[in-house]
């Protein structure tokens, strides 16, 4: 089983693609926060806790994220144990290791774990990104050093865009970025008609340094497809 280099954490990321799951091995006294609702088993020698972080507002920040109002801990309180976490939407899991100088911005649904000394705080985007980016006018800032595990609707892949240079990722396909990279909201094509008849709509330039975490599916739009499906009410 590897070893963050970062925490000490012992992990496997298990079944990646649709439904992958996290298993950790937890030394007596370490302990890895998640998301509310991740635990699907552990060992009799772990306690799980919800935990308010961040007090009331800290709660309500995470639930204007698009995240849950608390947070699960697992703690090894009489001895190693281990435990398995999955995320609640069908998807992958990546790894980034948070060094302490390099803050990473959080989609919503975008958080599953992080280990001790990872700060998970609440990021008021502008009007622009907040209207049109897809994400909403909050999103998860997610800050300190240790490990944070990300989860994903679909594949997760990441991209690092050397600096000077940008990359253009559909709305609704973000799933973490460092907190520095700047990106612009644009129209899909050149015209506002190409961009409408292209199924894009808007899109969001990042420009490098910087890498930057996407998925392979979208929901909203795996939403409206299902939405054709449904039986609409004659009244």
């Amino acid at each position: 089983m590897p070893k963050s280099p970062g925490s000490g954490l012992e992990y496997e990321l298990m079944y990646r693609g649709a439904f992958a799951m996290l298993q950790v091995n937890l030394q007596q006294h370490q302990s890895i926060k998640a998301e509310a609702g991740a635990m699907v088993g552990i060992a009799d020698t772990i306690d799980i806790d919800g935990k308010l972080e961040g007090g009331l507002l800290g709660g309500i920040g995470r639930m204007l994220a698009g995240e849950k109002f608390f947070f699960q801990t697992l703690r090894a309180s009489r001895g190693e144990g281990i435990a398995f976490l999955a995320p609640s939407m069908p998807g992958d899991l990546a790894v980034i290791e948070l060094d302490g100088s390099t803050p990473y911005v959080v989609a919503k649904d975008g958080f599953m774990a992080a280990t001790e000394g990872v700060q998970i705080d609440t990021k008021m985007q502008n009007l622009a990104h907040g209207l049109f980016s897809g994400e909403g006018f909050f999103v998860l800032k997610v800050s300190g050093r240790g490990t944070l595990f990300i989860s994903s609707y679909g594949a997760v892949d990441e991209i690092d865009i050397p600096a000077g240079e940008t990359f253009i990722l559909d709305n609704g396909h973000m799933v973490a970025w460092p907190e520095h990279m700047q990106y612009n909201i644009e129209k899909a094509s050149a015209g506002w008609l190409g961009s409408f008849k292209s199924g894009e709509g808007l899109v969001c330039r990042f420009r490098g340094p910087g890498k930057v975490y996407f998925q392979s599916r979208n929901i909203a739009s795996f939403v409206s497809w299902i939405q054709r499906f449904l039986p609409r009410s004659n009244s």
